[in-house]
């Protein structure tokens, strides 16, 4: 009852867009992909394959979890790039800053507009 109560509500939060379009298209080839299928469709024998079975009603699940991990990872690269720019913006405006105040104190040189 408990992951039910929480896929419902994974549901309300999901975009438009997951909505519509749950699934994400394959990197495999047309070839691939059918090879692919044919393998899913076949009874495994391996009890490891046997017991993951049980869990293909997951697989959607995952996908989105991969893909919420994914975009934050993501997310943290593009954060971490931005402090750096920042960082960087930071240190020339004080070297700017510095340069002005000691352009203005040398005396005999024109001040500069």
């Amino acid at each position: 009852q408990r992951v039910l109560r929480l896929a419902e509500m994974c549901r309300r939060l999901q975009t438009e867009e997951e909505k519509i379009l749950p699934f994400y298209s394959s990197s495999l080839a047309e070839g691939e992909q059918q090879e692919a299928q044919r393998v899913l469709k076949e009874a495994p024998t391996e009890p490891l394959a046997q017991a993951l079975q049980d869990y293909l009603g997951l697989e959607l699940f995952w996908q989105l979890f991969n893909k919420a991990k994914l975009e934050e990872l993501a997310l943290g690269r593009e954060q971490q790039a931005l402090r750096e720019r920042n960082q960087q913006l930071r240190e020339l405006l004080g070297q700017y800053l510095a340069e002005i105040s000691g352009r203005q104190e040398v005396p005999g040189e024109p001040k500069a507009l």
